[in-house]
């Protein structure tokens, strides 16, 4: 989640907007940037890492996770959460699905991201949680990012949760259609054009090493990890 991170430190006016898709090669924790390790997480063999955002532990491995920075965002968290949720919910729309926003109030202690949906987040018309995101502010610049859970490892998720993992999506999202139905919305809702080409630099190994996927920008698209499997 370092290229995350770094996606903000390549804002420009002629890159005001970057656009980042991926996935993860093994099942994976990634712990919110403030959060202590939940005691019933210590100690179990999977691999975990630390977001630049808050939140709770996220599940990865059955997801697909997408990464958004603005250069000139809307003011406000609020806002700029419900305008990014706009953007994801006609994407899901467009499958077939409708997603709303969550109405719990954020409570502190929860283990795991998707043990509650606040208005930061996406649950479907049975109020079952299908997107968590969080974000980090910088300077102005705000970088949104967040777990859309296609089809979460159930027994895993059992396992460290003592919860029941989120039914799998349909079989229309899977991961390659969905991503090719946000980046059209996104061309639609933010940039109005077609994206070219954009050369991402090359990454340190440990950040390349449990990711893959895509990016964009206002004015480009192009891999950016090295490719899954």
């Amino acid at each position: 989640m370092g290229l995350d991170r770094w996606m903000l430190s390549q804002l420009s006016d002629e890159q005001p907007v970057l656009l980042r898709f991926y996935q993860w090669q093994q099942p994976t924790l990634s712990l919110g940037h403030h959060q202590s390790t939940p005691p019933r997480l210590e100690g179990l063999n999977i691999p975990m890492v630390r977001r630049p955002t808050g939140g709770a532990a996220v599940l990865h491995g059955g997801d697909l996770c997408y990464a958004i920075a603005l250069a000139q965002p809307p003011r406000g968290q609020r806002r700029a959460y419900r305008l990014l949720n706009q953007w994801l919910q006609a994407s899901f729309a467009q499958l077939g699905s409708a997603l709303i926003d969550g109405s719990s109030e954020q409570q502190r202690g929860q283990q795991h991201c998707f043990a509650q949906a606040t208005g930061a987040d996406l649950v479907d018309p049975l109020g079952i949680k299908r997107i968590g995101s969080a974000q980090l502010w910088q300077r102005g610049r705000l970088l949104q990012h967040g777990s859309i859970q296609l089809q979460p490892p159930a027994q895993l998720w059992q396992e460290l949760f003592d919860e029941p993992a989120p039914p799998a999506l349909p079989e229309g999202f899977n991961p390659e259609r969905l991503q090719e139905v946000l980046l059209q919305q996104v061309e639609q809702w933010l940039l109005g054009s077609t994206p070219n080409q954009l050369a991402w630099p090359e990454e340190p190994e440990r950040l390349a090493a449990i990711t893959s996927g895509n990016a964009a920008t206002v004015s480009a698209t192009g891999p950016s990890d090295k490719p899954k499997g």
